[in-house]
């Protein structure tokens, strides 16, 4: 890797818009983690070789109890990335104080970053949010390998942003019935959730990721890329302006299929991120 030249810290803006909140004990969950890898053009493993604490006034939304530190490090691995990066690493970063109203000493320790090149200044990256620094552990890596692969994949699944149509048709029988879930996505590719009841049997659905509405498409596994899009995206109840059915219990069918969907896929838990504003 080139070594890229650094900036002094007069030179870095403050980069964090929102205070960070500090990592919780059991350390950040698969939504977490997919947050973070989704927003970043880089992931890397880096080791500390130098912080400097920025003073007050040079710190404009600092939150009570961090301090804000302009880092220098050393690249020990792209683990991934959409843009190139140099083999040292300038950025800002709020971190909380100790028990004793310290800043913690972070020189030669090893930290993944989720992090944006900034444009026009060679070597410096950007957070992409509070909190987007975690301490560096092979486990922690060997969670982010296989979520990573999903998001550089060529057939990576679309953001969701929301329902776009939904609709039950009774069947024949009393009890069997099929609802059509269908979802808005940031590329405007088709995703679908498709349930089907069938008298004395439990609900079988499954989402068909594509132009085709397969009655046999599964679930998404938990902790997988799909299953994030879905848990950590949709809504926790059906809009009624996206309830196509006109009879009353054809509504009511809808809804409940919905509602289904959701306890199915369980809730998207977060420790240390937020969940991405609307757009």
């Amino acid at each position: 890797m080139v070594v890229a030249p650094l900036a002094a810290p007069d030179a870095v803006r403050a980069q964090t818009s929102s205070a960070p909140t500090a990592a919780a004990t059991n350390g950040p969950t698969y939504a977490d983690l997919a947050t973070f890898s989704d927003a970043a053009d880089l992931v890397v493993r880096v080791q500390i070789r130098r912080q400097t604490v920025l003073k007050p006034d040079r710190a404009p939304g600092l939150a009570a109890g961090f301090a804000r530190l302009y880092i220098e490090a050393d690249t020990v691995a792209l683990i991934a990335g959409r843009a190139s990066v140099g083999g040292a690493l300038a950025y800002l970063v709020d971190v909380p104080l100790d028990a004793k109203g310290k800043v913690p000493k972070l020189k030669k320790r090893e930290f993944v970053l989720f992090a944006d090149s900034v444009p026009g200044r060679a070597g410096e990256v950007r957070l992409v949010a509070p909190g987007a620094q975690l301490e560096y552990t092979p486990a922690l890596e060997a969670r982010l390998r296989p979520l990573l692969s999903e998001i550089y994949a060529a057939s990576v699944p679309p953001r969701i942003t929301g329902i776009s149509d939904a609709l039950a048709v009774a069947g024949t029988l009393t009890g069997e019935s099929e609802t059509q879930i269908f979802l808005a996505t940031e590329n405007r590719s088709p995703v679908s959730i498709t349930v089907l009841r069938r008298p004395g049997q439990t609900p079988q659905w499954g989402v068909s990721w594509g132009e085709i509405i397969d009655s046999s498409a599964r679930p998404p596994a938990p902790e997988t890329l799909r299953w994030y899009r879905l848990a950590c995206s949709l809504p926790a109840q059906l809009p009624s302006n996206a309830n196509l059915a006109r009879e009353p219990e054809a509504r009511r069918l809808a809804a409940g299929d919905y509602a289904y969907v959701i306890a199915q896929l369980g809730p998207c838990t977060r420790r240390i991120t937020q969940a991405p504003a609307a757009s």
